[in-house]
């Protein structure tokens, strides 16, 4: 995957000195994306606009949550992708009818590298001596969580919660936390810096992954172009990330 994205980098800089002063005729197209979804959209920007060097992609994480709030508080984008669908249904009115999903993705206990505290399930997260945290309800993977933890009847203690998926990751990496359930995916783009903790199918949830147009979009035929490319030359990406197809 490290080679894929220097090959990238080293394309789009021929594309630039190709294309010399022309920046400013490269169409921008705004695309907001969940937190969980940040690290595998930067190389999929990259990767799009190496086939598409005419377009200018710009993407915006954060909490789906409040993506969706920016959304309808008028804020202009082309693309909103979600890590449910529960928000993206939330923000019907502004979408280009229909949503899809695109993604999927499971939960994992993320640990410090090596699980020094040795965190095996589930119930480990009712320790006392454990700082576990989560994210603030409203957010995609606390919905998620909360269904997890309920079907496995654990009461886990949450001492923080968080923005959103990312807050989670950036405390246990930076040993601010010792346990927190993430994305699958977020476990992979940790690399060294976490460890993950599998949690058993029966008790797991699967995270679907929606996205649509805007409807206030000016870029449609742009932004039905990136849609498309996730289903093609973009899936490997996805796939090299964590993420299931639908």
């Amino acid at each position: 995957m490290r080679f894929r994205a220097v090959f990238i980098v080293a394309s789009l800089t021929m594309i630039g000195v190709a294309c010399g002063g022309d920046d400013a005729e490269r169409r921008q197209l705004d695309v907001m994306a969940a937190s969980s979804l940040a690290t595998a959209f930067e190389i999929l920007e990259s990767e799009f606009e190496a086939a598409n060097p005419d377009i200018d992609v710009r993407v915006t994480t954060g909490s789906s949550s409040n993506l969706a709030l920016q959304i309808e508080n008028g804020a202009p984008s082309d693309v909103f992708a979600s890590a449910d669908e529960s928000t993206m249904t939330k923000v019907a009115d502004f979408l280009v009818p229909d949503y899809r999903v695109f993604a999927t993705n499971q939960l994992q206990i993320m640990v410090a590298p090596d699980n020094p505290k040795n965190i095996r399930s589930l119930t480990d997260l009712e320790r006392d001596d454990l700082i576990v945290i989560t994210a603030q309800e409203g957010v995609p993977v606390r919905s998620y969580t909360d269904e997890m933890l309920a079907r496995a009847g654990v009461i886990a203690n949450f001492r923080s919660f968080e923005a959103n998926v990312g807050g989670i990751v950036t405390k246990i990496t930076n040993g601010a936390a010792d346990a927190g359930i993430v994305y699958r995916t977020d476990v992979i783009a940790a690399g060294s810096r976490a460890s993950g903790v599998d949690i058993p199918g029966d008790q797991n949830v699967i995270a679907r992954y929606p996205i649509a147009v805007l409807a206030n979009s000016t870029r449609r035929d742009e932004a039905n172009a990136f849609i498309a490319f996730l289903d093609g030359p973009g899936r490997e990406t996805l796939r090299d990330f964590g993420f299931g197809s639908p």
